[in-house]
């Protein structure tokens, strides 16, 4: 297994081309502003303050690469769907987000975080087509998991799992809280997967 509490902030880019060298094993994380992947961030990597969580939606802009190792990293990506940013600020990011999926040849996995509440808008799914498209696995977390009873998240997760199978593509999804740790572990094993293919 990886140690992830090892991760350190290596560098914010404006776009691909500003990355770090396109070798060794990258995860990305994407997720709308408020779906909380700051918090499911420093949940894995036990730090609190790794991926600057705010009470303002949307400050991520940047491409944020966090190294584990020389040749692994962990990407936050900016998160999309906040309504305060300007249109063309929108459109920009739009065009680096699926330039990096799909150009991107160390990116393994991409981790889709949606709360559980509002799970699969517009975006997310816009976002899951060009992974699929890209042949990468997604995984999804469903957060803010500890919002709802067991009954109702059993039945979102349900619902969710059924809805992806549209998309024909490896998407897997599991509840997340970054407040009770549930799913932890989960997570943990899937990306150890992806950081480590020749060991299945």
């Amino acid at each position: 297994m990886i140690n992830y509490q090892q991760a350190r902030f290596f560098t914010s880019a404006p776009d691909i081309r500003a990355l770090p060298a396109d070798d060794g094993i990258e995860v990305a994380f994407a997720g709308r502003s408020n779906a909380g992947k700051s918090s499911a961030l420093n949940t894995l990597t036990r730090q609190k303050s790794l991926a600057r969580t705010s009470k303002t939606p949307g400050r991520t802009q940047l491409i944020n690469v966090f190294q584990l190792t020389e040749q692994q990293r962990l990407i936050d990506l900016p998160g999309y769907g906040f309504a305060k940013v300007p249109l063309a600020v929108k459109e920009k990011w739009q065009r680096s987000l699926s330039e990096y999926l799909q150009k991107r040849q160390s990116l393994k996995g991409l981790v889709v975080l949606m709360d559980i509440r509002h799970p699969l808008k517009d975006l997310d799914q816009d976002l899951i087509h060009w992974a699929v498209a890209s042949q990468l696995p997604v995984r999804i977390l469903l957060t803010k998991a500890d919002k709802l009873s067991p009954g109702p998240r059993k039945k979102t997760v349900l619902q969710v799992s059924e809805a992806v199978l549209a998309f024909m593509g490896d998407v897997q999804v599991q509840a997340f809280s970054s407040l009770s740790k549930q799913g932890l572990p989960e997570l943990e094993q899937a990306l150890s997967r992806w950081f480590h293919p020749d060991s299945e």
